[in-house]
């Protein structure tokens, strides 16, 4: 299978199983903000780099996720950049089953969920990137003290993310087993489980790693804001 999507992300998940929270037009698309801070140009052309800065909000940030090079769009100046590795599993390493209860998570934990993710900062998520896709956690006297799912979408490929846990409960192997859930789900609908991760983040490059998951490539995360 090929994998070619995976070169621009953002731009293949918006223009397939992200489009219906798109916005923006064929020179530029953002993912609905309730729901992300993700944004691509079409390409590098002046009416696509216009299109794309009009995407930036006033109050906020607008996340590129690109394997080359890109200018920052007029009226714009990068904040941040973050070299990242990109990473794919075709079969999981063997493993045992979670040693403690895995429950869905649904609506009614999205405040729960995105409490956690703010304390934990796992990477960009927003009030309804739960409803991005499948979303599963661990609990502790009702309270959700680790979580992990799915984000960004394309034909064939679903992005394991939202990978966390509350600090008071680390070092129990809950990311390791709910992220083998979720990318076991993924291949069983026939989907390619992929990921991004700081390069410079080793730990968590060796637990992904220990799953399964294999280097594709590198890609750098930008975020935008106006100037």
């Amino acid at each position: 299978m090929g994998y070619g999507q995976l070169d621009r992300p953002v731009w293949s998940a918006l223009t397939s199983r992200w489009a219906r929270i798109a916005e923006g037009d064929a020179r530029a698309w953002r993912i609905d903000r309730d729901y992300g801070v993700f944004g691509a140009a079409a390409d590098r052309s002046a009416e696509s780099l216009a299109a794309l800065a009009a995407l930036v909000p006033e109050q906020g940030e607008l996340w590129m996720v690109e394997r080359e090079d890109w200018p920052a769009p007029p009226g714009t100046r990068f904040v941040r950049q973050a070299e990242c590795v990109q990473m794919i599993c075709e079969k999981l390493v063997a493993g045992e089953a979670p040693a403690f209860e895995v429950v869905e998570l649904d609506e009614g934990d999205a405040p729960a969920m995105y409490a956690l993710a703010m304390l934990t900062q796992p990477g960009p998520y927003a009030p309804h990137t739960n409803r991005l896709g499948d979303f599963i956690g661990v609990k502790q006297d009702g309270a959700l003290i680790a979580m992990a799912g799915e984000r960004m979408k394309m034909p064939g490929l679903s992005e394991v993310s939202g990978v966390c846990t509350h600090p008071d409960h680390r070092g129990r192997g809950y990311a390791g087993a709910l992220m083998r859930v979720v990318a076991e789900r993924m291949l069983a609908r026939g989907e390619t489980p992929w990921l991004h991760a700081y390069a410079s983040n080793a730990g968590a490059i060796a637990l992904y790693e220990s799953l399964g998951f294999r280097l594709r490539g590198t890609v750098t995360a930008s975020v935008l804001v106006r100037v």
